[in-house]
């Protein structure tokens, strides 16, 4: 069964070619995905769409083995076709916590963090609870937001870069946190 970053993988693409005419200043734009820090990536606090996108095309394209080596990742089972899921030869920190595991859903990298109570997270980094149950939680906060015209088109393009916190039935006694980056055409 193909994991679901896999069946929107072609979204993707088209997202990166649309996505090199659309300028955002707010962010770092980093064309090399070797160059990416994952820590920085998964805390939405230097990168822009385009180079999360790019990042995800090399780890899920051709070179992923080449990839996950340099990252020293490992891919591992999920039982979420959502999350396409890694462990971390070394742990890294993020939002202040450590972790050895992190996860990719369709349009952004998450930690998988140890704890099994979103709240203290959610407070710390700001995000609004959407959804706030005893078996789920939802909530983000927006950090960067643009829309463009086309030049010569009726087309807008939105990016949108937004921080996440969440839980998830298949990853009981977890906490999901990280950072989404999409271009949707308007």
């Amino acid at each position: 069964m193909r994991s679901y970053l896999d069946r929107i993988l072609p979204l993707s693409a088209l997202a990166i070619l649309v996505s090199t005419q659309v300028s955002t200043a707010a962010m770092t734009s980093e064309e090399d995905p070797t160059k990416i820090d994952l820590t920085k990536l998964i805390e939405c606090t230097t990168y822009d769409v385009q180079s999360y996108n790019s990042f995800a095309m090399w780890l899920t394209g051709p070179e992923s083995e080449d990839a996950m080596r340099q990252f020293g990742i490992t891919e591992q089972p999920s039982n979420s076709l959502l999350l396409r899921e890694f462990k971390l030869a070394k742990p890294i920190s993020v939002f202040g916590r450590q972790t050895d595991r992190i996860a990719f859903a369709s349009s952004g990298p998450l930690a998988l963090l140890n704890e099994s109570d979103p709240h203290p997270i959610a407070k710390q980094l700001d995000v609004t609870a959407a959804v706030d149950r005893f078996d789920k939680f939802l909530a983000e906060r927006e950090i960067f937001s643009k829309k463009e015209q086309l030049e010569n088109s009726d087309t807008v393009l939105h990016s949108r870069i937004a921080l996440d916190v969440s839980t998830d039935i298949n990853h009981p006694g977890k906490t999901l946190a990280g950072c989404s980056y999409s271009i949707e055409v308007e």
